[in-house]
């Protein structure tokens, strides 16, 4: 079966936490610290693999986690890192943050990697807090949470070239005889119902991949007959073959049919008629397709058509060496582009407030904010030790501070992410 587009949860492993020990050893004078620092959590890293053409295993396979990290051990031993998670994807896989409506990454060529969800870090063990103000700390800091994503993938076929037109037009024979592709051939519309690849070669020994993509009806832009899925895919294809069926069967206009696949394309990417275009008209063998062209070429100004027929193998030559020269042209104009060329845009986006505080209607002051979550998620706060640290943070910060500001005093409750202090100035 063949899929193009997936949602899946991916989370990467969490780092492992920092522990508190002392040493206990014989002739070691007054022991010291010795809590090991824990090790990184797995990330969920995507790479790309020309041996996959769909993304099936993913209708399975919802939720993809790394290991985490193991945590840290006495002695000043290192937890071992969590093991990463490599999952293979097709190339031409697009990968989308749904919640933040981004795209993280693109794969277009084998073995590419691209690192969806960064494992946390370790926490650090009191070993790391030593220092000769503070010889022996009873402090340490848990692991930090891997990162958790929404994705949805979305598969565009990566190819040379590929046929557009509409149903029936007779781009699956067309591909059936100049590739070893096998795609189902019958005389009624959508025969094609995912795009079908073939590597064609040219007689004089270079060669390129063909997609036959689903067929396009009018309004497919807004999703009509197969619309945005067949769509989609015409965006990674280098040159466009547009096939025409020059024979005019079941009352077809030729003129008609080439202006309104052209302004599909148009209302779906502006960009797609700036693509090189082959014009080709199919069935030459049919009565009255040779007055159809002479009529179709006379109304449209075009002189630049390839007339063949798939079905007695007529003209293919011709037709494969106009693709194979204008992949060259495509090719060199790309390498000609330099840096200075690409224009690069920057947006600027305005840093998140590190901490916020708000009045509930408890009467209670909360504390919220990112650099306020990461700090409570490293420390554990059951501790003394460990309530002190954040404390004092919290102060650094600016914090208390703030909360004077708001109005808060001495022996009032401070609520900081659902649990709640004491404040004391």
């Amino acid at each position: 079966m063949f899929v193009d587009t997936a949602r899946i949860v991916v989370k990467a492993g969490k780092g492992g936490d920092g522990i508190v020990a002392f040493r206990r050893e014989k002739y070691v004078a007054k022991g010291g610290p010795s809590g090991g620092k824990g090790g990184k959590g797995g990330s969920v890293i995507f790479v790309g693999d020309s041996g996959l053409t769909t993304l099936l295993d993913f209708r399975y396979n919802r939720k993809i986690k790394a290991e985490d990290g193991q945590n840290g051990m006495n002695k000043d031993k290192f937890g071992a890192d969590g093991k990463s998670v490599y999952v293979k994807v097709p190339i031409g896989t697009t990968i989308i943050d749904v919640d933040k409506n981004i795209i993280i990454g693109d794969i277009v060529k084998p073995f590419q990697e691209v690192v969806v969800c960064k494992g946390g870090k370790g926490g650090r063990g009191n070993a790391f807090f030593a220092s000769p103000r503070h010889p022996a700390p009873d402090i340490c800091e848990k692991g930090e949470p891997g990162e958790e994503r929404n994705i949805e993938l979305n598969l565009k076929v990566l190819a040379d070239v590929g046929l557009v037109g509409f149903p029936s037009v007779g781009k699956s024979t067309l591909i059936s005889v100049v590739s070893e592709a096998k795609p189902k051939i019958a005389d009624y519309h959508f025969t094609t119902l995912i795009p079908n690849l073939g590597v064609v070669a040219v007689p004089d020994g270079r060669s390129f991949v063909m997609a036959d993509l689903p067929g396009l009806i009018e309004g497919a832009h807004t999703g009509l007959g197969l619309g945005i899925q067949f769509l989609k895919h015409v965006e990674r294809t280098r040159v466009i073959v547009h096939v025409i069926d020059m024979s005019a069967k079941e009352d077809r206009d030729p003129v008609s049919d080439y202006l309104k696949i052209n302004k599909e394309l148009e209302s779906y990417n502006l960009d797609l008629l700036k693509r090189p275009q082959i014009i080709v008209a199919n069935k030459m063998d049919m009565p009255g397709s040779d007055d159809n062209l002479e009529r179709f070429k006379k109304e449209l100004g075009i002189d630049n058509v390839i007339a063949i027929s798939a079905l007695t193998k007529n003209n293919l030559n011709e037709l494969l060496y106009a693709v194979a020269d204008k992949l060259e042209e495509v090719k060199d104009e790309e390498e000609i582009v330099t840096p200075q060329d690409v224009v690069v845009e920057y947006n600027f986006v305005e840093p998140e407030a590190p901490f916020t505080i708000t009045l509930e209607d408890d009467g209670v002051f909360n504390v919220t904010g990112p650099a306020i979550k990461r700090l409570f998620d490293k420390l554990d706060v059951s501790t003394d030790a460990n309530a002190r640290l954040f404390a004092k943070k919290l102060r650094t910060m600016g914090v208390d501070e703030a909360l004077r500001k708001k109005g808060v005093k001495n022996g009032d409750t401070v609520r900081i992410l659902n649990y709640e202090f004491e404040f004391i100035d």
